[in-house]
């Protein structure tokens, strides 16, 4: 869906003078518009919250199966080992 088909709504933010001339110079910086660029930083930031949460829910019919899981054995990962008896780069 293009953006000129998208419908819109308004959010308004309250900002001191400072804050405003810093968000004017980085979307100046970013040849856009000061609207747009509140937009984008915004959502961007809303992602990364969201993104960095630490809460994981784990259905009650699923508990047990993830508790066998979490309890077993490691999987093999030969990769994993292989990088393991690499020397670091810091020494070769």
């Amino acid at each position: 869906m293009s953006t000129s088909t998208r419908s819109t709504t308004v959010l308004s933010v309250r900002v001191n003078p400072s804050e405003k001339a810093v968000l004017e110079a980085a979307a100046a910086e970013e040849h856009t518009t000061l609207s747009d660029f509140m937009r984008r930083m915004a959502v961007r930031a809303a992602e990364t919250a969201l993104f960095h949460r630490n809460v994981v829910s784990i259905p009650a019919k699923d508990w047990e199966a993830f508790e066998a899981w979490i309890g077993g054995p490691p999987a093999d990962n030969s990769g994993l080992a292989a990088i393991a008896k690499r020397a670091p780069s810091w020494e070769r």
